[in-house]
């Protein structure tokens, strides 16, 4: 298991150096310059000259990248050309506040999908697995924002009016405060992803309970109980696993709208921001931090599936 780890390990800093090569590359290779951003269209040429080269804009391409990252390394982030703040400080905050959401959506998603899921599994073919079904496809066809356009209607309408509309309130503003802003995008985003953890965790029990070391074990007398439980369910869950995984780089930065309808300050909107006003320090850390959650979600898939699935650490 030592050696799968920190073969797995070892895989994933290439694919993050990797990737810190391609955001720069493409970020870089974009029209425009940062010093145009920063003194104006109208400026001189050779005011914008003596800025890039303040900047290190006007250094070789491979000295530009290795100053970024021996900054990204250190935690030495810059500094928005557009918030005028340090990307650390904008970053951090963005960052804290989706990992609350997507922890939220991504607990209360495990929690309700992966038993439903097998409960479909195991009554697969009559009404409830049918109802639940039903349920899913319908969660899968209805886009996100129309989704929360309903949570608001419904749950923050004038009739019930349990939860603010939008806007966001941070920890400090007290508990209860902060939870109401934070019920309506994690419930939107928990109906959302619910149907697709259902559907898999339903798909691959399925394919499990089909399989002849169940059919083995059922014939030697195992209780329903514990062919599902020690015997099925470990092997089932492994495409739910990489479900989860998926959500939950989609969730730190892919959920712009979400974030827009909700008004929630999150890395996607972030990084839409970034993008509107071509802060590339800003876009450019965002973009590696989504993608490096992404990497490491994937990660902790792979260990997932290794404790799940013994033989893969053997591959």
């Amino acid at each position: 298991m030592a050696f799968y780890v920190a073969r797995r390990t070892l895989s994933i800093a290439l694919v993050l150096v990797l990737i810190s090569l391609i955001v720069f590359v493409a970020i870089h290779v974009l029209p425009g310059s940062a010093a145009t951003l920063i003194l104006g269209e109208y400026a001189t040429a050779e005011s914008l000259r003596a800025l890039e080269r303040d900047m290190g804009l006007d250094r070789p391409f491979a000295l530009q990248y290795a100053a970024w990252m021996g900054g990204v390394v250190t935690g030495d982030w810059g500094y928005s050309l557009a918030m005028k703040q340090p990307v650390t400080a904008i970053v951090g905050l963005r960052l804290r506040n989706s990992a609350w959401l997507a922890g939220f959506a991504l607990v209360a998603v495990a929690l309700v999908a992966i038993p439903l899921g097998t409960l479909a599994a195991l009554r697969r073919g009559r009404w409830l697995d049918l109802a639940i079904l039903t349920g899913s496809y319908i969660g899968i066809s209805v886009p996100e924002f129309v989704t929360g356009m309903v949570l608001i209607l419904v749950l923050a309408g004038p009739t019930l009016h349990l939860f603010p509309t939008g806007d966001y309130a941070p920890m400090a503003a007290g508990l209860r405060t902060w939870l109401s802003h934070l019920m309506l995008p994690a419930l939107t985003l928990t109906l959302v992803l619910l149907a697709h953890v259902l559907r898999q965790t339903r798909s691959g029990l399925v394919e499990v309970l089909q399989s002849a070391y169940v059919r083995t074990a059922r014939l030697k007398g195992a209780t329903e109980r514990r062919v599902v439980g020690r015997h099925a369910l470990r092997n089932g869950l492994l495409p739910a696993v990489t479900v989860i995984a998926l959500d939950l780089g989609y969730l730190m930065g892919g959920i712009v709208v979400v974030e827009e309808v909700f008004a929630y300050p999150g890395m996607g909107r972030l990084i839409l921001y970034a993008i509107q006003n071509r802060d590339v320090p800003l876009l450019q850390v965002s973009i590696l931090i989504v993608a490096a959650t992404y990497a490491f979600a994937n990660f902790a898939a792979d260990l997932a599936y290794a404790w799940l699935d013994p033989r893969i650490r053997y591959q």
